[in-house]
């Protein structure tokens, strides 16, 4: 048996496949601060038997959270001699130009704390000056006074040459030994002085607080006999054990999110689908990615907090290109000093909650007026539910201050939420040069399932898929992962007439370190498999295109292969080719991957119920454009595989609600999927 935890913003999910590969799930309440305390409530609402458990996987929110909400530990930097301000300088890559009000972001390390030492490497990793040990002791008093807990170490050109770095790591093992470290090269070895101190400094940031609660983790789970091996989901789309992230905790700051992504990747082969838009609705954020010939896309461009005009704060580590906003079932709806209506990304959270929740929340959320319009049913929540309550709250907040009746407010804040997640799709379709009419759409998280077909509808995509466990389907696809490690090597190199033999060696060099990685982690060799990538760029650009290229050397027969497979990248980023520019590498990035072993999903079997009898009841739901319309409601799990439901209608889980608008057509697949015909 395989189990998957996964901590959301609102709720604990858990997913396990049995021997004979039948799916089961559950949920229960996050549980913060403690969140390790949902992993065990949630375990312990299953019949599992802790022998029985081939292995355990986890996603979690911890890092990201500690990130956001600036709750991470006392950080000090210690620094290249004449680089100390280098996290306040940054970019200068406003993205809100005529914002005479910006800010730029504060440094998560203050300047008192931020330190120089005397050393230098030039850019070729040569030593132009020592390494002052005495500098770095006196770093060190500094610190111990002023009661830092972690220590980033940052020197420049370190990617090339980490000598510097290294010596300082056993000084510090040597004369303080109790305090964590992150030296940078263990966590990026790309050029970019500023990209590279960020990613090392919230490495730093956030080590003790995830060594903390891993470790908690671990021994309640020992405690329940839960002896199997144990790993986390990282930000690439694999895993890695707890020991490992532990170190390198920022690996794992969109632990839980891009698990879904992966998920649906599978799910789409699965079925035969190479072309997926991935879209998670969950209590707090709703998240999209494109999967493209079956690839899950990762970027080293990802910022944390980034929004349309705040930079964020750039993480040099490879994570699956996502696009999240804060727009999930309790987001909370109001009007701003314009007088137009928002929705998010203030959230209402696990706790209050959504008025409907019952526990004192008290303004209006997206789940609030789904339950209102007749897409969810007060029956189908684990709580009491006080409807009037509910509709008092969006006629006293929406509904008065714009003149209509609760329904029509409701309506109103369905409308502004479906705008704000349509804005996403595009940012990872449309904007970035492809047609969405060429995808599927897989729908999952709490409020996926309510919201996919309208929005698949107005981005003209023909089917949707609703998972099986599709509330808890981010659970899934960590079960469907493999370990995963990433190493990117910055490596400079023109290709015309380039050297082959440097090129390969280098690949040699990063798959030799990656079998001794692996072996660490008990994966034998030949579960090891590698994919390559190069980032790649025109002679005299900057920014470069990330690149996946055969996994073999390169030679001049099959040159033409590697600057052939970036022209086509580049087009289709940027829509235009220069096929008479000269092409350069930047970077090396290797990618490799253990094989865990899979349970093989099971087809669902025949239900012993016909269509009528999975009628729950007709009630009358909200439709745009269509007004109030009688809708059929069936129970998901009275479904068989073959059957067909006519829209309008709606199909409920526990959990979640699947909406199938008046003209669409949807069907069961063998594997309990829910496969939405939009009729576009």
């Amino acid at each position: 048996m395989r189990v998957a935890t996964d901590i959301g913003g609102t709720f604990t999910d858990i997913v396990y496949i049995e021997a004979d590969g039948r799916v089961r799930f559950n949920k229960s309440h996050t549980t913060p601060p403690n969140f390790e305390q949902g992993v065990v409530d949630v375990l312990k609402k299953c019949p599992l038997d802790p022998q029985d458990i081939q292995d355990l996987t986890h996603g979690t929110t911890v890092v990201i959270n500690a990130l956001t909400e600036r709750k991470g530990a006392k950080t000090g930097l210690i620094t290249t001699k004449g680089f100390r301000d280098i996290l306040e300088i940054g970019r200068g890559n406003r993205p809100d130009l005529f914002n005479f009000n910006f800010r730029k972001p504060e440094s998560f390390v203050p300047r008192y704390l931020r330190l120089e030492v005397e050393e230098r490497m030039d850019y070729q990793g040569n030593e132009l000056v020592p390494l002052k040990e005495d500098d770095v002791k006196k770093c060190l008093d500094i610190f111990r006074k002023e009661g830092v807990e972690a220590i980033a170490v940052v020197y420049l050109h370190s990617y090339v040459n980490a000598a510097h770095e290294i010596r300082t790591e056993e000084l510090i093992a040597e004369l303080w030994p109790e305090v964590e470290v992150t030296a940078s090269y263990t966590v990026s070895k790309e050029w970019r002085e500023y990209e590279r101190s960020t990613t090392a400094v919230l490495n730093s940031y956030v080590k003790p607080t995830a060594k903390k609660y891993i470790d908690r983790l671990y021994g309640m789970l020992e405690k329940m006999e839960i002896r199997c091996p144990k790993y986390i989901m990282q930000s690439n789309g694999g895993t890695t054990t707890f020991e490992k992230a532990k170190e390198l905790p920022i690996n794992m700051v969109e632990s839980g999110p891009v698990a879904g992504i992966f998920g649906a990747a599978m799910l789409g082969k699965m079925l035969g689908e190479d072309k997926i838009i991935a879209f998670d609705i969950g209590g707090t954020t709703a998240k999209c990615s494109l999967v493209d010939g079956g690839e899950v896309k990762t970027t080293t461009e990802y910022k944390i907090e980034k929004t349309g005009r705040f930079p964020g704060y750039p993480v040099r580590i490879p994570v699956v290109d996502i696009v999240e906003i804060g727009n999930g079932g309790g987001s909370i709806a109001w009007i701003d000093n314009t007088n137009s209506l928002r929705v998010g990304p203030q959230s209402a959270g696990a706790l209050p909650g959504p008025v409907a929740y019952g526990k004192g929340g008290g303004e209006p959320t997206t789940t609030d007026a789904n339950l209102v319009v007749g897409r969810l049913d007060k029956k189908n929540f684990d709580m009491e539910v006080d409807l009037d309550q509910v509709c008092a709250v969006i006629q006293e907040k929406i509904g008065t201050p714009y003149g209509l009746d609760a329904e029509e407010a409701a309506m109103g804040i369905i409308r502004v939420a479906n705008s704000n997640m349509l804005n996403a799709l595009k940012l990872v379709s449309v904007r970035k040069g492809y047609d969405p009419r060429e995808f599927v759409l897989v729908a999952f998280g709490g409020g996926g399932p309510m919201h996919a077909a309208s929005l698949a509808r107005e981005l003209n995509i023909k089917k949707v898929i609703i998972p099986l466990a599709a509330s808890v389907f981010s659970a899934w696809g960590m079960m469907m992962t493999d370990l995963r490690s990433d190493d990117i090597q910055t490596y400079n190199a023109r290709l015309l007439n380039p050297d082959y033999e440097a090129i390969n060696g280098e690949w040699r060099k990063l798959e030799e370190k990656a079998y001794r990685d692996n072996a660490e982690k008990g994966v034998a060799r030949e579960n090891i498999y590698f994919v390559h990538y190069l980032d790649m760029r025109y002679i005299g650009q900057d920014h470069t295109v990330k690149v996946r290229v055969p996994n073999e050397d390169m030679n001049p027969q099959n040159l033409g292969t590697f600057i052939e497979a970036f022209h086509q990248e580049h087009e289709l980023n940027y829509s235009f080719r220069l096929d008479d520019s000269g092409v350069e590498i930047v970077n090396l990035h290797l990618a490799s991957f253990g094989r865990v072993e899979k349970v093989p999903i099971k087809t669902l079997e025949a239900k012993p119920y016909t269509l009528d009898e999975a009628v729950l009841e007709i009630r009358p739901v909200i439709f745009e454009g269509t007004g109030k319309i009688d809708t059929v409601v069936y129970a998901r799990e009275k479904l068989s595989p073959g059957m067909q439901i006519a829209g309008p209608a709606i199909v409920e889980e526990v959990s979640a609600s699947t909406v199938i608008e008046p003209g669409m057509r949807a069907r069961i697949d063998d594997f309990g999927d829910i496969m939405i015909e939009t009729g576009v």
